[in-house]
């Protein structure tokens, strides 16, 4: 595990250096939007409701929406006004018995680890807690916002968990109405309550549809119920995406100061061109026929035989002639 946060929790005069690790991770299966007929992941572009145009991240700004549904801009100046902190510590208010606690508060949880310098006064905060059959609850910074949370024991480590807002827990806007219970029915109640009681073991409990779309999954490979698209590299398409993405910045930065964009996206398109045929070279399979459509455009850049068709000649890069030429 990576530390994600680094600080010291601190009860009293007494101050622990710990690292803070993510304790849980999701394994929800997830699928992906592709076009049915080929395969093909479906894209989405950052279209403006307004006027129907894509809008480049330089042009993205916060909104808060009204509940009349006006929008409101926030500039980087009016988020750099609301108050925000950067405090490396987890400063514990008070120490609450752990049933006080209503477990919808609950969020995020998290793995405390000591410093070496602060193996011995962890332990005594862990045995506190345990014999005290109480929880720390605390202020902390995460992500340049104060929150509240909890430190509880857990296989002898500190865990802490992060809690919603008292105002975030929403309150049932309908009334349960119950009929006349019966003793008789009650008692039943309490004879199958007894049948089914017993300890909680999280190994009892699979994910079974999770099991099941992976081995539905392993059949179609195997199957070969597999559509090849050209983005099935996964490492060839992000580079393509992230070069295009990258040229419509630089493209938007000189459009800004009155330059032309033109020359700026020759080149990135040259560079694409060059990273689609890198995983061909990675491979070391058909090297050779990757770089012949490069190589059979050069002879249409030059229609005289001149001394510079030369220099072009001894530099077979295919991205490079593919640059000059679209220059031209």
């Amino acid at each position: 595990m990576r530390a994600i946060w680094k600080g010291a929790v601190s009860f009293g005069l007494v101050s622990v250096p710990v690292k803070l690790y993510a304790a849980t991770e999701s394994h929800d299966v997830s699928f992906r939007q592709v076009h049915a007929k080929d395969g093909g992941r479906i894209r989405y572009q950052r279209v403006c409701a307004i006027d129907g145009e894509e809008v480049a991240y330089a042009d993205i700004a916060k909104g808060y929406e009204t509940e009349d549904g006006e929008m409101v801009v926030l500039t980087d100046d009016d988020m750099a006004e609301l108050p925000s902190t950067s405090s490396r510590e987890i400063s514990v208010e008070k120490f609450v018995p752990s049933g006080q606690i209503d477990p919808m508060l609950l969020e995020k949880s998290y793995y405390l680890e000591p410093e070496k310098s602060g193996a011995k006064p962890y332990a005594l905060l862990r045995q506190a807690l345990l014999d005290a059959d109480r929880m720390a609850v605390v202020t902390v910074a995460l992500r340049q916002r104060t929150t509240v949370a909890v430190l509880r024991v857990r296989d002898d480590v500190i865990v802490l968990q992060t809690m919603m807002w008292p105002d975030e827990i929403r309150t049932p806007d309908f009334s349960v109405e119950t009929g006349e219970v019966k003793d008789a029915e009650v008692k039943m109640a309490h004879m199958l309550v007894e049948t089914l009681a017993g300890d909680f073991d999280a190994s009892e409990f699979e994910d079974d549809y999770a099991e099941a779309v992976d081995a539905l999954v392993k059949t179609k490979i195997e199957g070969g119920e597999v559509r090849r698209t050209p983005t099935s590299t996964k490492s060839s398409g992000e580079v393509v995406d992230l070069l295009a993405a990258l040229q419509r910045s630089v493209d938007a930065a000189k459009t800004a100061r009155g330059e032309s964009a033109s020359a700026g996206g020759s080149a990135g398109e040259a560079a694409a061109e060059a990273a689609e045929e890198e995983p061909a070279e990675k491979t070391g399979t058909k090297k050779s026929p990757a770089r012949k459509p490069a190589a059979k455009k050069a002879p249409k850049k030059a229609p005289a035989k001149k001394a510079p068709a030369k220099k072009t000649a001894a530099k077979k890069s295919p991205a490079k002639s593919s640059t000059r030429k679209k220059a031209s």
